[in-house]
């Protein structure tokens, strides 16, 4: 058991005519009144119920003494976390009670989790067994709780695709960072300085009659401070790329007709 638990808010949940009390801890988990099941189930000893779910090591883990709001005022009161008990009920065996008492523990084992758990996500407060079939009509309130429905669905949908994305864009700044850094330009990126930087040597070569390869080449190496242009920063290549190219036209629009 935690000693620490906290109640952080307490419902009165209506199933099928039996009132629970139920209660969202500072853990996130619902837990459920023990005695209250007990005796919305015809069981006339609670406490050996709970002496029952101490002796399973499964059971125990999900059995909490929290305080609860009653007539009497706030009281310690043991509560088994909602998820354990279709575990903990999987223990009384229907075929010895009455047939009003087994119809009631099975419904009890296949809905009582989920509608104290949608209790404190939904806010439904009761087991309406008509609800659903409710649905199935087209009122204005019931178009009104469908489209409320499908927007709380979208937006919940958009902030994990916002959050995905703001971890991707995360991830691509680490990686440009990165690059920034230490990366080099890819050999494809290499090609094409190589072949900006013969093309504009040949029209050089053209208007002086020297061979000015090495000229180009030294020209790159200074203005980015690179021994080879094999070594020129990713971060460099664009910029590179539109100077060698206002270069060539320069040396297009001197070049006689």
């Amino acid at each position: 058991m935690n000693e620490n638990l906290t109640v952080v808010e307490q419902k009165e949940v209506e199933f099928y005519g039996d009132a629970l009390t139920a209660v969202r801890a500072d853990d996130g988990q619902v837990y459920v009144s023990v005695r209250q099941m007990c005796q919305a189930l015809g069981i006339s000893r609670p406490q050996r119920q709970t002496d029952r779910i101490k002796r399973d090591e499964v059971l125990n883990d999900g059995l909490e003494r929290v305080p609860m709001m009653g007539t009497r005022g706030r009281q310690q009161t043991y509560a088994l976390r909602v998820d354990l008990v279709p575990l903990w009920l999987a223990g009384i065996e229907a075929n010895r009670v009455d047939a009003d008492v087994k119809d009631k523990i099975i419904r009890y084992k296949r809905e009582v989790a989920k509608v104290l758990w949608e209790a404190f996500q939904e806010g439904r407060l009761t087991a309406d067994p008509s609800f659903d079939d409710l649905l199935q009509t087209d009122s204005p309130a019931v178009q009104a709780y469908k489209t409320f429905q499908a927007l709380t669905t979208l937006a919940r949908n958009q902030i994990l695709l916002e959050s995905r994305l703001d971890k991707h864009e995360q991830r691509l700044e680490q990686i440009e960072t990165q690059l920034g850094s230490s990366g080099k330009i890819t050999p494809d990126q290499a090609t094409a300085i190589s072949q900006a930087i013969k093309t504009i040597a040949r029209e050089l070569g053209k208007q002086t009659g020297k061979n000015e390869y090495g000229g180009v080449y030294g020209e790159l190496y200074r203005r980015y401070r690179i021994p080879t242009y094999r070594e020129l920063p990713t971060t460099k290549y664009d910029d590179a790329i539109k100077w060698l190219g206002e270069w060539l036209e320069s040396l297009m629009e001197d070049e006689p007709f």
